[in-house]
């Protein structure tokens, strides 16, 4: 519900139409999608009591999943990269970060995401399954499906690792990287209550960040992650239910302007229903003289 409001403001309020917005308006859109993927089937489960998925759900569940779970990476990356230009080099923002710009970081994250996860779910006709049918985990994950199969799966792991080292190990250097920048920029406000301001909006997001990047980087390319046992599906939680949970009450429930703009908007809803009671008052006692 926050990310739709969200989503909701940003495009009907004027003001909020800028870079920033536009981001957090993609991340949203994003967040909604990437739960609606996992989340409906967990409850679905855990509510009739059966548990079980079928193969082309199972399938469609995994190649969503990691469609936008990669395109969030480097969306998050993208964000941070137009903070960094924004707090860093404030004279050339609008230069740098145009509509354009904007849209092609956008795209090119919804793009790189379908991409990889075209590449990844196309490794699994490959597998030869003949043994239990059970998937050890509360969704359809790639690695614990590859366990599942009794054919040699070295080559799909290695190219797996490969890709998820591309995915998530660049996006979430870049992301540090902006925010090391940010902070020295940061340092250099001549007021304290300034500077706390923006270190405690900054350490907000980044702590979201890492638990997003470092999560997931545990579970996909740690050697022997699998020792860790269920504790993975902890640290699954994070990425594919806490996170886009926490995203809008971290990036945009906090942020003044959204909240005048939600405020400005609740008080036009407001006012358009009195008027609206009115004039169907108004219109009825017309019909009732008549």
């Amino acid at each position: 519900m926050a990310n739709i409001v969200i989503a909701l403001i940003v495009n009907v309020d004027n003001t909020l139409h800028i870079p920033m917005y536009f981001f957090l308006t993609q991340l949203s859109c994003l967040d909604i999608c990437y739960l609606s993927v996992i989340v409906p089937k967990i409850l679905e489960n855990l509510m009739v009591g059966t548990i079980g998925i079928s193969k082309l759900g199972c399938a469609m569940q995994m190649f969503f999943f990691l469609f936008f779970g990669v395109a969030e990476c480097f969306l998050l990356a993208a964000m941070s990269f137009d903070r960094y230009t924004a707090i860093c080099k404030p004279l050339h923002y609008a230069t740098i970060m145009n509509g354009r710009c904007c849209h092609q970081l956008a795209g090119g994250s919804w793009v790189t995401g379908l991409l990889a996860s075209a590449i990844v779910t196309s490794l699994m006709p490959q597998l030869t399954f003949c043994g239990p049918n059970e998937i050890d985990h509360f969704f359809c994950d790639f690695m614990p499906l590859v366990k599942l199969s009794c054919s040699d799966t070295h080559w799909i792991e290695l190219v797996t690792f490969i890709l998820a080292s591309l995915l998530t190990v660049p996006p979430f250097l870049l992301t540090l990287i902006s925010y090391v920048y940010i902070s020295n920029t940061v340092l250099r406000i001549p007021s304290s209550t300034g500077r706390h301001k923006a270190f405690s909006t900054c350490s907000s997001h980044l702590t979201v960040v890492t638990l997003f990047y470092g999560t997931l980087i545990i579970v996909y390319l740690v050697p022997k992650a699998h020792i860790l046992g269920d504790l993975n599906k902890v640290f699954s939680v994070c990425y594919t239910v806490l996170t886009p949970l926490v995203n809008p009450l971290i990036y945009s429930l906090r942020n003044n302007n959204v909240k005048k703009a939600l405020r400005t908007s609740v008080n036009k809803y407001r006012i358009f229903n009195k008027t609206y009671s009115a004039s169907c008052q108004l219109l009825s006692e017309t019909e009732t003289s008549d």
